[in-house]
């Protein structure tokens, strides 16, 4: 299982936010830079990064963001106002490893699989769900769309993963998350990333073994020090299975 350490930017600081407020940043006191730096470090084959400015279709982290692409060592994972195909191609361009598409994939479907078959393993669905619906615009919209179907708008695109995040639960039940995440990983042709279900090591070590997740975000968990990033990396390996011994 891949484990993607991640960073959330607004107006050039690390944030976390409860159930995607953006007035109620939680602000973490750490150097976004330095932070990147340590993921690669510590081990991390990938990153995460959402930009909760672009979101609101603000540029303020434009430099920065360039900035961690530069530094950081491993591939960088971007979320956060993609409303375009220019905006998509440009940080590409610009170096990113991946983008993540949610709003989009919900206006215009047919753009998000054009742009997965012209990037093929570098555009990853946002599946944001509340109460039985997928949500776009940084979880401030619901739209008529469930999970289900939306996955199946999607079926054949080549996309580099779909993370999923239970809006309802928001990391305060565990066991109806993953109960969600495997159903939905059940019907989805593309790897699954959980978001939001990794508060410590144990946590890692039961989201490897659930059917068809692939990768878990971790961010806030991080920054509180619940888990150590070594640690948690070398938990989400997979262990070697016992072999009988004939003689």
């Amino acid at each position: 299982m891949i484990l993607y350490p991640t960073i959330e930017l607004q107006n050039g600081r690390v944030v976390s936010l409860h159930r995607g407020r953006l007035e109620e940043p939680m602000i973490w006191h750490v150097d976004p830079l330095d932070t990147a730096r340590g993921f690669a470090s510590a081990g991390a084959s990938w990153m995460h990064l959402t930009d909760f400015d672009g979101i609101e279709g603000r540029g303020e982290n434009v430099e920065l963001i360039e900035e961690i692409i530069r530094v950081a060592g491993i591939p960088v994972q971007i979320g956060g106002g993609f409303r375009n195909r220019d905006s998509v191609e440009r940080w590409i361009e610009k170096g990113a490893g991946r983008i993540v598409l949610g709003t989009l994939a919900v206006r215009d479907p047919d753009l998000v699989r054009e742009l997965a078959k012209y990037f093929p393993d570098q555009i990853v669905l946002a599946l944001d769900v509340w109460q039985g619906q997928v949500m776009s615009d940084g979880w401030r919209m619901a739209s008529a769309i469930a999970p289900e179907a939306f996955l199946d708008a999607f079926a054949d695109a080549p996309l580099a993963g779909i993370i999923v995040t239970d809006i309802d639960s928001d990391m305060e039940d565990l066991d109806a998350q993953l109960g969600l995440m495997s159903g939905l990983a059940a019907k989805a042709r593309a790897p699954v990333i959980a978001s939001g279900v990794v508060r410590n090591v144990d946590d890692i070590a039961r989201l490897k073994y659930v059917p068809h997740i692939s990768g878990a975000l971790v961010g806030r968990a991080l920054f509180r020090k619940t888990i150590d990033l070594v640690e948690a990396l070398e938990v989400a390996q997979p262990q070697p299975e016992s072999v009988a011994e004939f003689k």
